[in-house]
């Protein structure tokens, strides 16, 4: 296919997503749904103008996946205003730490005793198909950095958390089938994936996010310097992130995500600089937009809004080419009889009852708690974890028999998911949920 015929295509595309935004508030469909129907009709079910094998083109669709959730785990970030000192941050922890274990464990239950997986390969698909999905959830997320709704927060914060949270599950299947090394007895993946790996994410993307915003806000409201060019703070500060998190091995997810956490709440910090400014910005009057980046009341507002609004539209352009990949790759969704059992069981039973157990005495209401339950949208990330075992040495077999579980839960997921978010959320409102204080 030529480049012209691609531009058409992408154009066409994008231009359908724009134009089809406002019908589709409308109808019990998501942007997702459409993306991945188009990505079939262009795939080898289709017109076989994208043809892609997951075991063949694995490393670029880890690297094309992860980009994505990078992308979107910062904008989660972003929107998660509440003070880390706030009760509502108990529902995301308990969600990413407690309920992702249980669904890891049921789901490895599940996959031994139905599929005859070895313990490895289980446990490797129940962390592939555990986290909850941030690119595609959209519709449940909070709606600004003061959302004080416990569902929209706890199902945000749960994505941030637990696509980071997974990837030691992911080391012990692997290395339980003999592709990652755990030590004697198992104690560098205790040591190692578990706790350095995690906490030395959240503090290295923590410290990343918190001195890169102190730092730009420091130079506009003391220097007027470091104006302009917001939108590109945030891939920078993904790219710091994620690198030196790597580097120092640990879990480049949790980091961007705590990155964007941390910037976020520079914008506190900003009548701090204020004190120690002792002139205002001369000269600007004629130019709105540089007064308000470099005023000390306003600096990190103004770079927190061009940020996100920046990250956002990267997020949804993320959401279509990961998706329209996604849509490519149904054919290999050849999954056995047996396996229908257990995507049915990760829906129904498996989602519903990790979520009541790790919720247990919580302070939520009858309505929030069911829609927590329900709303484990599987998508973009379990498709990375899945490439990224694929590359480390999945043998033939299994990985074929993962894939096709994966991607039937991913399309499962969101048609499931597209279907029923509006109905549901638009119930939710209609019975007056009580803002939560």
């Amino acid at each position: 296919m030529t480049f012209a015929t691609w531009a058409i295509i992408l154009g066409a595309l994008l231009i359908a997503m724009v134009l089809s935004g406002t019908l589709l508030k409308r109808l019990p469909l998501c942007t997702a749904m459409l993306y991945l129907a188009a990505g079939f009709t262009l795939g080898p079910g289709g017109w076989g103008v994208l043809t892609l094998n997951p075991l063949n083109h694995a490393a670029f669709l880890e690297r094309a996946t992860e980009v994505a959730v990078l992308v979107s785990l910062f904008s989660v970030g972003l929107k998660l205003g509440l003070p880390l000192s706030n009760r509502h941050w108990v529902l995301p922890l308990r969600l990413a730490f407690v309920s992702m274990t249980l669904t890891v464990t049921l789901i490895s239950v599940t996959g031994v005793l139905l599929l005859d997986l070895p313990l490895g390969a289980a446990i490797l698909l129940g962390a592939i198909l555990a986290p909850t999905d941030p690119v595609l959830a959209s519709a449940v997320q909070v709606e600004s950095s003061g959302d004080r709704d416990r569902l929209r927060f706890g199902l945000t914060g749960e994505g941030g958390l637990n696509d980071g949270t997974a990837f030691p599950f992911v080391m012990l299947g692997l290395g339980l089938l003999g592709l990652h090394d755990l030590g004697m007895g198992g104690w560098q993946w205790l040591a190692v994936d578990v706790v350095w790996a995690t906490a030395g994410g959240l503090l290295i993307g923590g410290a990343c996010g918190a001195l890169i915003g102190a730092l730009v806000v420091y130079l506009r409201t003391r220097h007027q310097e470091a104006v302009g060019l917001d939108e590109f703070l945030a891939l920078r500060l993904i790219a710091l992130a994620y690198g030196i998190a790597v580097l120092a091995h640990t879990y480049g997810f949790l980091a961007v995500f705590a990155a964007g956490l941390a910037l976020q709440r520079v914008k506190e910090q900003s009548r701090v600089i204020h004190v120690f400014s002792t002139e205002h910005p001369q000269g600007q009057a004629d130019n709105g937009t540089i007064a308000h980046a470099i005023h000390a009341d306003h600096a990190s507002a103004y770079m927190m809004q061009a940020v996100r609004g920046f990250n956002e539209q990267m997020e949804r352009i993320g959401e279509l080419a990961v998706v329209l990949l996604v849509g490519a790759l149904l054919p290999f969704a050849h999954i056995p009889t047996s396996a229908l059992g257990l995507l049915a069981a990760l829906f129904l039973l498996i989602r519903p009852t990790s979520v009541w157990l790790g919720l247990l005495g919580a302070p939520i209401l009858r309505d929030q708690r069911f829609m927590m339950a329900w709303f484990g949208i599987r998508g973009i990330g379990s498709i990375c974890y899945l490439m990224y075992a694929i590359n480390h040495g999945l043998s033939l077999p299994l990985a074929e028999q993962i894939v096709a579980i994966t991607l039937a839960a991913v399309t499962i997921s969101i048609l499931l998911h597209g279907i029923s978010v509006r109905p549901i959320m638009h119930l939710y409102w209609k019975r007056k949920v009580p803002q939560d204080p």
